[in-house]
């Protein structure tokens, strides 16, 4: 499947006010935000200090979405951030930003892989959507019915900017533009405003700050050459004057080492690496020089420098869910893969790593979860953002028990903030014989269960039924796994004939055809094809094909218009849009 040749931008984010209405109509009918349930908003536990420092800037909690599908729209960002999430690893943005990626594009049917790997906004419509979800985070946080779900003080945040993936796209005026608005997004802020509707109207004046970002974590194309790394760091430091963190790849490792770990110790002999990405991509001693070179460097223009562990692992696509090959895979696998190279740099650098008292900060990002995040914080990286786990049953839904199970961890051996817990990690380390917490973590996780093959066969349960349009068995999965948040339920009007309790309906205009809901729909079928496609731009409801309803108007006024064909839906669609909890938009 792929997206339609429309000459669409697969994504047609929501306007401020739109956004902010469906905030409302969803709290004043179910108590919920973006489908969100307030037992999974995070309450700061007043005990436990689990914030950080992320190049200087301080963040209330060591966790937050990867770059990726969770935090390239508003509404992404938003329901992270009610989950926990503090911080925001910014989808990718490079300067070709008209991309056609094929779909599925995403496959969590087991451990995790995927072949979308930049944004998919123009960079102008990148740039207004972050400004836009700070600006809503903004005003979450002062708004009074929120505080007993979140605390009088949820804590600072930060938002990390991503570019990629070349110099020469980096180093054009529209990436450029797009560094700087962030660095002062004062103009779009203030043409955004006004869209600030009522009850929040009243925060019209509030005082955003327009800086909403002066990091920069670096992704680079596999096999970039680690000269044009060296000088795309040199370039965001001197000419945008920001701190940098740059994303590491698996394979650093050598061929031979990850083979160990992912055929040896995991098990995951279906799992084809290609010889050809290792011998192009960077090498361990290059990563070295590259790294100590750039410290130095950051250190002389007075700028702060980092790492990230890792980028995914490059593989042959041997599933064919997914039509592009290779296929990058992440998840359980991946961190082991990425502990390993952490382990080896340490060994290679004694002293210069913030895991080991150095000056230089480690993010990590490879199949972090619940189960694993304290052994992870406790190794000493900081932050430790979050994907794969993300796209699971619960989505967003999974941050508030992951901080939830680091704070319980933390305050069980009496570490009541992060410093103290990596100190303890680092006693228990040494008491089992280990030089550091990095290397116990290894030589567990290469051992445990829930990172080998055996331990991810499991696959999304299954029903022998077809899926409808109307009527489904409720599982609620298509509207946690989407990491946009277009799926919405409804519940059935008595009397309307229609099957089932719920009734699942789609923001079209939301949805980029991932395949993440169709993976865990336990029904055969594709819920994003089948499920009622509402569209609310007449412009792109005129420009599809096939199934599609055009909403337009709320309550009694509300009217719906449908493609040639699918006349008959429409009284069934009214009728449930104007029922009790209606359209959820405000």
């Amino acid at each position: 499947m792929s997206m339609p040749s429309l000459g669409l931008a697969p994504l047609t984010p929501f306007p401020l006010d739109v956004l902010m209405g469906r905030i409302l109509h969803e709290w004043d009918t179910r108590s919920r935000i973006f489908d969100l349930p307030t037992a999974r908003f995070w309450s700061p536990d007043p005990a436990v200090d689990l914030s950080f420092s992320f190049l200087g800037r301080k963040a209330a909690t060591p966790i937050g979405p990867a770059a990726g599908p969770h935090s390239q729209m508003a509404q992404n960002i938003i329901l992270a951030w009610l989950g926990g999430a503090r911080l925001f690893e910014l989808k990718t943005v490079q300067v070709l930003d008209d991309l056609v990626i094929n779909r599925p594009c995403i496959d969590m049917q087991t451990i995790g892989y995927n072949i979308e790997w930049s944004q998919e906004l123009t960079v102008t419509a990148s740039l207004e959507e972050y400004v836009k979800a700070w600006m809503a985070v903004h005003l979450l946080r002062q708004w009074e019915p929120l505080r007993e779900h979140i605390g009088a003080d949820p804590g600072p945040h930060v938002f990390d900017m991503s570019v990629g993936y070349d110099l020469a796209g980096i180093s054009t005026d529209k990436v450029a533009a797009f560094i700087d608005g962030l660095k002062d997004a004062t103009g779009v802020i203030e043409r955004l405003r006004p869209l600030i509707p009522e009850p929040f109207r009243g925060m019209a004046d509030l005082d955003f700050a327009p800086r909403i970002a002066d990091t920069v974590t670096l992704s680079t194309f596999h096999g970039c050459p680690p000269e044009e790394i060296d000088q795309i760091t040199r370039h965001l430091m001197t000419r945008h004057e920001v701190d940098v963190i740059v994303k590491l790849n698996p394979t650093l490792l050598g061929f031979d080492g990850v083979d160990e770990i992912l055929h040896g110790d995991l098990g995951y002999d279906e799992v084809v690496l290609r010889k050809e990405a290792f011998a192009a991509d960077l090498q361990f001693d290059q990563a070295l020089d590259l790294i100590v070179g750039l410290q130095d460097f950051a250190a002389r223009q007075d700028r702060r420098f980092g790492i990230k562990l890792t980028n995914t692992l490059v593989v042959a696509n041997h599933k064919g869910f997914m039509p592009d090959d290779p296929m990058y895979l992440s998840g359980p696998p991946l961190h082991v893969l990425a502990t390993g190279v952490l382990d080896k740099l340490m060994a290679a650098l004694p002293g210069a790593l913030a895991t080991d008292g150095g000056l230089i900060q480690v993010s990590f990002s490879a199949g972090v979860n619940k189960e694993n995040v304290s052994e992870t914080i406790g190794m000493g990286v900081v932050p430790a953002t979050i994907c794969s786990d993300l796209l699971k049953p619960g989505g967003y839904g999974r941050l508030e028990p992951t901080l939830r199970r680091l704070s319980e961890d933390l305050k069980a051996s009496t570490c009541f903030d992060l410093d103290s817990w990596r100190s303890h990690r680092a006693d228990l380390a040494l008491r089992s014989g280990h030089r550091h917490p990095v290397a116990a973590h290894l030589e567990e996780v290469r051992k445990a269960e829930a990172y080998r093959k055996e331990g991810n066969l499991k696959l999304p349960r299954e029903v022998d039924h077809t899926l409808q349009m109307w009527g489904c068995v409720a599982c609620n999965f298509c509207v946690t796994v989407c990491p946009n948040d277009a799926f919405f339920r409804l519940p059935t009007p008595e009397g309307s004939g229609l099957d089932g309790r719920q009734q699942y309906l789609l923001f079209a205009e939301l949805c980029n055809e991932c395949g993440n809901c169709m993976v865990f729909c336990p029904e055969e079928g594709d819920p994003a094809i089948i499920k009622p496609k509402l569209y609310l731009d007449r412009d792109r409801f005129e420009a599809v094909s096939g199934q599609a309803f055009l909403v337009e108007g709320r309550g009694e006024n509300l009217r719906v218009t449908s493609k040639a064909g699918w006349e008959t839906e429409i009284p069934l669609l009214t009728d449930l849009l104007r029922a009790r909890e209606g359209l959820p938009l405000g």
